[in-house]
């Protein structure tokens, strides 16, 4: 038997993205699962780029962080319910907010390996339907009761039920080893790296801004689909300006001196999906379709924000991608110039401008900040978890396809847990 022949690296084409409006949890989408709002986006993708055929795709790959037990194989029971061929294989992914572009590298080493020709990958995620859980001590409680030999035992232990077990569990936004909360996490990261609230008020007065003028000129409209009466991301203001957050009480880091954390500085709770579409070049060529932008390096990396050198900001919960994005320039031999656009994920306005400050310290040049996030970004989109990542991809590779000649562009998505999603698209 001859050796299998090791198989040749190929270029990874970002075709095309599409996602629902996102809105605010318990809003318009607030009796819509991860698989409604999955499937609308899949559907939209599908009718779209002609993908209704047998075959037409090979993979599809998404997640959620917020799941039911009835969401154990979300990705499948999607494409089970949606119009893209039913043999087409699925799975799901997690890896909490960098879940969405997780799952387009996934996609990505299938075809970059040759494994698969195309792949439709990303995430979603309802803050609105999520899931309650039974109460820690009834679950046990009926657990014994399923164990029990006899009537007499099943009684005994039925017996214990008291009403505080009647209260559920209900999912909470908070690390599990420390107890806080992403925002009292990310209230810790601005303290230690002196940002300040005027900083963060101009970064999300500018994130709604751009969104709106995106808008505006028509650039998401191949990338929006309309879904339940939203045609556009709820959580926009076209009219915020710094002054008018400046007017806003803080709601994280309350026992500072000065807290700096709003609600208008930070992500509201949002539901939402999203979707990209990646292929070989050849399968893009066979079919007519544009390569938007191709993604070409991605990196992963992950703090100690429990042990780690959290007081000074180095293991910040939501500094991994600080670690991340210099490993990766470094492997690619590029610095931060080399970028014409730059797209932060904007958990927090404090996070962005504590990861650009951390790039800085390595050495890192200064983002240019006409180059960040130049068509809005978290802020005021909001921030469904695992739909994150694939908004970003999408929108990113859009805009280098909209310049003239070459472009580069830089992502970074943080995520719980201590960690953080990076990549590199380009358009050559």
């Amino acid at each position: 038997m001859s050796p299998l022949n090791p198989p040749v690296a190929r270029r990874v084409a970002i075709v095309a993205g599409t996602r629902i409006p996102f809105a605010r949890s318990d809003g318009p989408y607030a009796t819509a699962s991860n698989q409604d709002m999955l499937t609308a986006a899949l559907d939209a993708l599908v009718e779209r780029h002609g993908l209704q055929a047998p075959g037409a795709v090979g993979e599809f790959v998404a997640g959620a962080v917020l799941k039911h037990s009835r969401d154990f194989n979300l990705a499948r029971e999607t494409v089970l319910g949606s119009k893209l061929d039913p043999r087409t294989p699925a799975y799901d992914i997690q890896q909490a907010c960098g879940t969405g572009l997780q799952a387009v590298i996934a996609a990505a080493n299938k075809i970059t390996l040759g494994q698969t020709e195309s792949a439709i990958a990303g995430g979603a995620d309802t803050a609105s339907d999520a899931p309650l859980g039974v109460n820690d001590d009834l679950r046990r409680i009926l657990l014994e009761v399923r164990r029990a030999k006899s009537a007499g035992a099943r009684l005994k232990a039925l017996a214990r039920i008291r009403p505080s077990h009647l209260v559920p569990d209900i999912p909470r936004n908070a690390e599990p080893r420390t107890g806080l909360s992403m925002g009292e996490h990310a209230a810790v990261t601005a303290r230690a790296w002196g940002v300040s609230r005027e900083a963060q008020d101009e970064l999300a007065a500018t994130s709604h801004q751009r969104l709106a003028a995106a808008y505006e000129r028509g650039f998401f409209q191949d990338l929006v689909v309309p879904f339940r009466g939203l045609d556009r991301d709820q959580n926009l203001r076209p009219d915020s300006t710094a002054a008018k957050l400046a007017r806003l009480k803080p709601v994280f880091g309350l026992k500072d001196p000065e807290p700096t954390m709003t609600a208008g500085n930070s992500t509201p709770l949002t539901d939402g999906a999203a979707l990209v579409l990646l292929a070989s070049e050849e399968w893009a060529k066979a079919r007519g379709l544009e390569v938007l932008a191709y993604l070409t390096a991605y990196e992963t990396a992950a703090v100690d924000f429990v042990r780690g050198d959290v007081a000074q900001g180095e293991d910040g919960l939501l500094m991994a991608p600080a670690h991340a994005v210099p490993r990766m320039l470094e492997r690619a031999g590029l610095g931060m110039d080399d970028f014409d656009l730059v797209e932060v994920h904007e958990a927090f306005a404090s996070q962005v401008l504590a990861t650009l400050a951390a790039w800085e310290k390595q050495g890192l040049a200064p983002v240019d900040r006409d180059r960040l996030n130049v068509t809005g970004s978290s802020l005021a989109t909001g921030h469904p978890f695992a739909a994150t990542g694939a908004r970003i991809v999408a929108t990113l590779a859009k805009l280098l396809a909209e310049r003239e000649g070459p472009g580069r562009g830089l992502i970074s998505v943080c995520a719980a847990g201590g960690q953080g999603v990076t990549a590199i698209l380009e358009r050559p």
